[in-house]
């Protein structure tokens, strides 16, 4: 294998997980033990300092047909709509007609800000049950894999957002020149992405999954765009999913100027070591500590005759789970409300999944796989902390303890 972003050979393995299944991949009955598992193992670039995946599982098993819904969090929704906000005020304040494309547009959540304010919207999206809600909800939708051939066909836009995307993609250099093809002269694009260092920091190896082929800060992501000549002109750090990094990029040359919060941002990086490869050595010793603790809690409740969920059924649980080797025995069961995982099972481990509204016994303890939400599950469950459940959160970015 060589790098995704330099093609350099020099790759050093840094993160093994062992072989898992794709974790989006929620299983019937029929399917479980049947499903095939991939190596899951993260290395680094001696040449340009960028972390990522040595295996692809190919993006039409990944993403034709996946069952991830942006819209189902209020967190995600309220995020969206801010940066809506933020683009629309900042950047075309005067402009009486704007247009937005969205790559990996999802079920149209971020769009439907956009719409809101006026823009003339599109969104690509290749899974075909999500693609077709947003269409059902008024937002022009593509079925498509975006790439640079599928972007000559779409025109010019202001902007270009990449929302929880540009980590995944399997054509990085194809859809990268492909959306540079596709932003005005003066247009913006927005990569709205998990930020390593704060993986790093907040012990989230949860993050690490099949989907996510490329672990970027922000000098590790210049170096990919610099190519494409296009430059991060602005970027900060949004709470949402534990620390995303909220890059603002544009052709290089245009007449904004490199802000000040991004270069705090990149001596950051540089202070903190974020880039070099003894950070991530030991980020791979802080996994197994997690691992140790993590399952000395369980066994601990399960001694004490205490009833264990998990709280959510999110994609990157799986990577949790499995790496645990954390199932029935430890945990009854996934609760969840995206209603296109009801009845189904998790990949690897097996746990049922079940809706919200179809508990009813209570838990003494909730496993939060969703922890990236815990302001939102806190608050929305102040009920069963009066009644004594216990809230778990196995990656806790308050507390940052490894």
């Amino acid at each position: 294998m060589s790098c995704r972003i330099c093609y350099s050979g020099a790759l050093e393995s840094v993160i093994d997980l062992g072989n898992q299944p794709w974790c989006n991949h929620f299983l019937t009955k029929q399917e479980c033990g049947k499903e095939p598992t991939y190596p899951l193992r993260v290395v680094y670039c001696l040449n340009c300092q960028t972390a990522q995946l040595d295996y692809t599982v190919k993006k039409e098993i990944m993403f034709g047909n996946h069952t991830y819904l942006s819209g189902i969090t209020r967190s995600l929704n309220n995020h969206f709509e801010q940066i809506a906000s933020i683009v629309t005020s900042r950047f075309f304040p005067k402009q009486l007609s704007q247009s937005i494309l969205d790559i990996g547009s999802n079920d149209g959540t971020q769009l439907k800000h956009f719409a809101a304010l006026g823009w003339d919207v599109q969104g690509v999206e290749s899974s075909i049950r999500t693609s077709q809600i947003a269409i059902e909800a008024g937002i022009p939708t593509l079925n498509v894999f975006f790439n640079k051939e599928v972007a000559s066909h779409l025109g010019s836009f202001d902007v270009v957002n990449a929302s929880g995307v540009f980590f995944h993609l399997e054509e990085l250099h194809s859809v990268t020149e492909g959306i540079r093809n596709c932003l005005a002269p003066e247009g913006v694009f927005v990569i709205q992405f998990l930020y390593m260092h704060n993986i790093i920091k907040n012990g989230a190896f949860d993050q690490i999954y099949h989907e996510h082929l490329l672990y970027y800060n922000l000098r590790t992501l210049s170096r990919l765009l610099e190519q494409y000549q296009l430059e991060i002109f602005d970027a900060y750090l949004a709470p949402i999913h534990g620390g995303s990094m909220i890059a603002f990029v544009q052709h290089r040359g245009s007449l904004r100027k490199s802000s000040s919060r991004l270069a705090s941002l990149l001596a950051a990086e540089d202070r903190n070591k974020s880039n070099e490869l003894a950070t991530y050595q030991k980020f791979a010793l802080d996994i197994e500590r997690k691992k140790d603790r993590d399952l000395l809690f369980l066994e601990k409740r399960k001694s004490q005759g205490k009833r264990i969920f998990g709280f959510g059924a999110p994609v990157k649980g799986n990577t949790l789970l499995n790496y645990f080797s954390i199932s029935t025995d430890r945990i009854d069961c996934l609760v969840e409300k995206n209603s296109l995982r009801k009845g189904l099972f998790s990949p690897g481990m097996h746990i049922p999944v079940m809706m919200e509204e179809e508990i009813d016994t209570l838990p003494d303890v909730y496993y939060v796989l969703a922890w990236n939400f815990k302001e939102e599950i806190l608050k929305n469950n102040q009920d069963l902390l009066h009644q004594g459940v216990e809230f778990y959160f196995p990656v806790d970015p308050d507390k940052n303890e490894l």
